[in-house]
């Protein structure tokens, strides 16, 4: 600012007077003013201009650092809103791959259990054809032993003839000697004597005839028995499910398991008061166990804590509310299974009592054999084969139906189901063929009616078929080990090995040591120990193989 303005004052000095009076007509103080005005105004402006510009660049700048802390702010808004999104979409994609991977799994869980069921068919199907096998064996042997009896009546006919054709000639001589007798007697000793040996040959025949008829009756009871008990098992086939003692209730989460606990434990006692059973919460992920050997209480304790998962709301209020409707549904569901079982029975007149109990059975198990399917099974079977002797079948099928109600009330009430059913059935009128069937057919009391014993051939064949009935893996295995111990304790054994779930045990002998009618010797003592030694459903086959092999090379 300085050296411009002695740059105009030097400029200044520098004009000429002349020149100066001739275009300015002042003199040289108002020119000097003027010039000091001039510089005054000129120093004024640069002074706000320079003010100015300092302004606008300080207002510039503070709109600049505006504009980066807008930016910055914008900025960092656009990065959370694109991490969200980013979480978002993560989170989206992830409950995308969970759906599809429940979805598989599912869809793995269906096949296996097709898999799993039609395993079981097959198997089914083996047994069925594994049966009708043997019963075609059993056929055929009957057959050609049949054809050797046959041959062997021929025989035997032929020597009753001749013996028949001596019996004549005897006879024969026998009268020649009796009328030269009775030409000697009177006619009323003569009338005796034709009399008494009328008599003998009548004895005789009877006694001959009576042989024959008992023959044929023991010839033919083995035969007719095996028949209709075949017959019986074929016509009537049935499914099983298994249960148990515990039933495990699936929980969306493990943190549903603080819930069921309840603040110290208040939910569970509840719980456990209302429904009288054992409520058992450990590690095991997702799963809930209810305990109980009362299988109705468990299944109705399995249904309210099912449904208290389902709705949430669980403390001691709601659980007695839960528990009490769920007990109401489950009285009508067994009365309404009661009712169901008699219609497919097809028994008629039943005490709505009795009725009752039966439904009960529903949710007893024995040896993982539904107790009612059970029941219904027997009930059918005994009218087959009261059918096949000729007795009343619809007696026999009430008799079988109500043969176990004991078991609906022997957790209840002291002493075995079968005087616990017939003290029971006892109160309501039934027959004394029931009661006589309920409580002897385990053998607790002697069988006053023939359809006793059937109810103990039918209860035999219904728990006894294959697959009617299951073990638990340790008992099973240990079936096993004892049926292959005892068939390797013999002298000669190399190896046992028991097939078809223990129903046959094959047993390889030293051909070297072991002749073919040693053989026959072993699988008998077998056998017999296995009777005798052993616990087992139905029957197990011993097959005794020897295989002898001699290799030689020609060079």
């Amino acid at each position: 600012m300085i050296n411009t303005l002695d740059f105009v004052i030097t400029q200044l000095g520098q004009v000429q007077p002349e020149a100066h009076n001739a275009w300015w007509p002042l003199d040289q103080s108002d020119y000097v003013v003027g010039i000091l005005a001039g510089i005054c105004a000129a120093i004024s402006v640069l002074i706000v201009m320079r003010v100015t510009g300092r302004q606008t660049i300080a207002r510039a700048q503070k709109e600049g650092q505006d504009i980066v802390d807008r930016a910055r702010s914008e900025g960092e808004t656009l990065r959370k809103q694109l991490e969200l999104d980013a979480r978002n979409e993560q989170a989206a994609r992830r409950e995308t791959f969970e759906k599809e991977v429940e979805a598989s799994r599912n869809e793995q869980k269906d096949v296996e259990r097709r898999l799993t069921k039609r395993e079981d068919n097959l198997d089914r199907k083996l047994d069925t054809l594994t049966t009708k096998e043997k019963y075609l064996v059993d056929l055929d042997n009957k057959i050609k032993s049949r054809e050797g009896q046959v041959n062997k009546r021929e025989g035997e006919l032929k020597d009753l003839i001749v013996k028949h054709e001596q019996i004549i000639d005897e006879a024969e001589k026998e009268k020649k000697q009796v009328l030269l007798r009775i030409s000697s007697m009177s006619e009323e000793e003569a009338r005796k004597e034709a009399l008494k040996a009328v008599e003998r040959e009548c004895q005789h025949e009877a006694g001959q005839l009576v042989q024959r008829i008992t023959d044929r009756a023991e010839e033919e009871a083995k035969e007719n028995s095996q028949k209709i008990t075949l017959m019986a098992i074929q016509r009537y086939a049935s499914e099983h499910v298994s249960d148990s003692t515990v039933s495990a209730i699936a929980i969306p989460s493990d943190d549903m398991k603080g819930r069921v606990i309840g603040r110290e434990g208040r939910n569970i006692r509840a719980f456990e008061k209302a429904t009288g059973v054992d409520v058992i919460v450990d590690d095991t992920p997702g799963v809930v166990v209810v305990s109980c050997f009362d299988p109705v209480r468990r299944a109705i304790a399995a249904e309210a804590l099912q449904k208290l998962l389902d709705d949430g709301r669980i403390h001691p209020a709601r659980i007695e509310e839960i528990v009490e409707q769920i007990t109401k549904e489950t009285q009508q569901r067994i009365i309404k299974l009661g009712k169901d079982a008699c219609i497919e029975a097809n028994i008629q007149g039943l005490h709505p009592r009795i009725a009752e109990m039966m439904g009960r059975l529903h949710y007893r198990m024995s040896y993982g054999q539904n107790i009612l399917r059970h029941s219904i099974e027997v009930s059918y079977l005994c009218q087959t084969i009261a059918d096949e002797l000729g007795l009343d079948g619809e007696m026999a099928r009430r008799c079988g139906f109500l043969h176990d109600i004991g078991k609906a009330m022997d957790h209840e009430i002291e002493g075995g189901h079968p005087a616990i059913g017939m003290e029971f059935c006892k109160k309501f009128g039934e027959k004394e063929a029931v009661l006589n069937a309920i409580g002897g057919h385990h053998n607790d009391i002697p069988a006053t009616t023939p359809y006793t014993p059937i109810v103990m051939a039918a209860d035999a064949i219904s728990g006894a078929r294959p697959g009617a009935r299951r073990e638990t893996l340790e008992k099973y295995v240990k079936r096993l080990e004892q049926l292959e111990g005892i068939a390797t304790s013999h002298k000669g054994v190399n190896t046992a090995y028991a097939i078809q779930a223990g129903r046959e045990v094959r047993v390889i002998v030293d051909p070297d040591n072991i002749d073919d009618s040693t053989c026959a010797y072993i699988a008998r003592d077998i056998a017999k120990r296995v009777s005798e030694e052993m616990t087992f459903p139905g029957e197990i086959k011993v097959t005794v193989m020897r295989e002898m092999r001699t290799v030689e090379y020609a060079r």
